[in-house]
């Protein structure tokens, strides 16, 4: 038996679980680095390198993982916090073994700058996601309700633009485009916090929860008076999970894709690592309900917009085709397609 990435990552976190203290915390966090290194550490061994090649993996970290690889224990079922989390490794795979996929990808539609609670400039992600072969990318910066990631009011946006229209200049010669879009902050009715007639000025607008996200009743009628809502175009994360920390939102999946399906909006499929929301099983359902879907990072520095595997992997397992995928348009036909729903 070979151990996966993600079955590292599971033992990782137990024993965090059983430590205490700084202990625990290391251990949690190489949980969270083993879910991202870009190839499987039985690969990396078996290649003759050390494990300490991985990010985050020291000399004794590299010991108990090489003794883990040599005789695999028995690894438990993950909890729901952990559960239905694919690894990076995996998603890379896949992608390369269906190669058409990222060949013909146009862009990834959500990413922060420093304009909310990224770590780079407009600039620094358009040249990013030109290296990755990007031909567009949609910058969703947070919208002003969501204080704690610096959310931009109504002034603050259009600034923004003008950056953004100045660095479509700088790169004109390069054939890309960056996409004027936010992430507007839905409240707990499923109202976002910015007018209707502002956000239709954006090319592509997100509309994501961010409070009461740890609920345990059925939230389903909160997605569809969301999805009913005027002024955005793609629901971001809607189970706003996240790994290790929290199991997200419970729903009648099938209706609230129903209603996706018939506000003619969107269904993210989140690529952080962290997020990976919505799995294979949940695209799946959104693929048979015949939504729409997008694809998005939610990167906050260059480095997170590689994750974007993760999302098409899920999209490939899920079998939803492409012709269903924002992302496989180009920048036109995604603003044409933006324009008819509003």
């Amino acid at each position: 038996m070979t151990l996966a990435n993600g079955e590292i990552a599971e033992l990782l976190s137990g024993v965090a679980a059983r430590a205490e203290g700084h202990r625990a915390r290391a251990y949690r966090r190489a949980a969270h680095h083993a879910i991202t290194w870009p190839e499987e550490a039985s690969d990396v061994v078996e290649a003759g390198h050390p494990l300490t090649v991985l990010p985050g993996v020291g000399d004794r970290l590299a010991a108990r993982i090489g003794g883990w690889l040599e005789d695999p224990p028995e690894v438990p079922e993950p909890p729901p916090e952990r559960a239905g989390f694919s690894t990076f490794a995996a998603a890379r795979a896949t992608v390369r073994a269906h190669p058409e996929w990222r060949a013909e990808l146009r862009g990834d539609h959500q990413m922060h700058t420093h304009h909310s609670d990224g770590h780079a400039s407009v600039a620094e992600m358009a040249r990013a996601s030109i290296a990755l072969g990007h031909r567009h990318a949609v910058v969703t910066d947070h919208s002003g309700g969501l204080k704690i990631a610096n959310g931009m009011d109504e002034a603050r946006v259009d600034a923004q633009g003008t950056e953004i229209a100045a660095v479509n200049a700088q790169l004109a010669g390069d054939g890309f485009r960056v996409l004027h879009g936010l992430e507007t902050n839905l409240s707990v009715t499923g109202e976002p916090d910015m007018d209707a007639a502002f956000l239709a000025r954006l090319d592509v607008v997100l509309g994501s929860f961010h409070s009461q996200l740890r609920v345990d009743g059925d939230q389903t009628a909160r997605y569809v008076a969301a999805l009913s809502a005027r002024g955005f175009h793609v629901l971001g994360h809607p189970r706003c999970r996240m790994y290790d920390r929290r199991v997200g939102l419970h729903a009648d999946w099938e209706r609230v894709f129903a209603a996706a399906r018939d506000h003619g909006k969107a269904i993210e499929i989140d690529c952080h690592p962290n997020r990976q929301d919505v799995d294979v099983d949940l695209a799946r359902l959104a693929a048979e309900a015949g939504v729409w879907i997008s694809i998005g990072t939610d990167a906050h520095d260059e480095a997170e917009l590689r994750f974007v595997d993760l999302g098409l992997a899920t999209a490939i397992d899920a079998g939803i085709p492409r012709e269903r995928i924002l992302n496989y348009m180009d920048a036109d036909e995604l603003l044409a397609w933006a324009r008819d729903r509003r």
